[in-house]
């Protein structure tokens, strides 16, 4: 096949393209990230509208516990308040979810089961329509003639080409941006997890420290009284026949 040279001008008009598609893809997907704090014994909800035909992907992850464990219970309910999805006591999870149903999805983390400590919680929401990543191709209806291809041959042809290839950078990228998002929630958690046990370690250490000191202090003092003879420890230690 005959290679074909756009050019600088027709350069610009696919990258115009390009940023035209994603920012139309962008418009039509739904991407939050957020950390909230669920206090002992409370429960925590939010809230998201979403219409018929879309896909909810929702993965949350406990990456403090206070000095509790990493837990927390997780519901998902649909506009009239049935259960989705119930999790409980669960570090993390993913979920999916098709709606059939139009309305205000609900999101609660449940950290009712504790009484004394605060869960801090990251989650990510994605609300998207499934095969909206690929569409758009009929707004392109003129053509050069380019190659001995018609005009409608050829302008489909590298539309589509373009399409795919935008759709198949766009994914990668939300999979990669997904992976790092998990990644920096598991490095949070690691932090947490390790300073806690570091103001542990340091704890139990004083506390040994001391022990240990007092102990000493304790044996000086009593080999210092058996060989005192004018003290009243020794007078004493004479009465118990020692």
């Amino acid at each position: 096949m005959q290679a074909i040279w756009l050019g600088m001008p027709g350069l610009v008009l696919l990258l115009s393209i390009a940023a035209l598609l994603l920012g139309v893809q962008d418009a039509e997907a739904y991407d939050k990230e957020m950390t909230v704090y669920v206090d002992a014994g409370k429960t925590e909800c939010l809230y998201h509208s979403v219409r018929q035909g879309e896909t909810i992907d929702f993965e949350y992850q406990v990456i403090d516990g206070g000095h509790g464990d990493l837990d927390i219970s997780f519901t998902l309910l649909d506009p009239i308040g049935l259960v989705i999805v119930s999790d409980f006591k669960k570090p993390e999870n993913v979920h999916r979810h098709e709606v059939a149903k139009e309305g205000d999805y609900r999101f609660c983390f449940d950290n009712s089961f504790s009484m004394f400590n605060r869960k801090t919680v990251f989650f990510e929401l994605i609300v998207e329509r499934e095969g909206e990543e690929l569409q758009g191709d009929t707004q392109w209806n003129e053509a050069d003639e380019l190659t001995g291809l018609s005009r409608d041959e050829y302008y489909d042809m590298k539309v589509q080409d373009i399409m795919d290839f935008i759709g198949r950078i766009r994914l990668q990228l939300t999979k990669a941006r997904q992976l790092q998002d998990v990644l920096r929630s598991h490095e949070a958690r690691d932090r947490n997890l390790a300073e806690s046990n570091f103001q542990k370690v340091n704890h139990w250490s004083m506390v040994q420290i001391s022990a240990m000191i007092g102990v000493g202090l304790i044996q000086v003092f009593m080999l210092r009284s058996i060989f005192a003879t004018g003290g009243r420890m020794h007078n004493l230690w004479r009465k118990l026949g020692i």
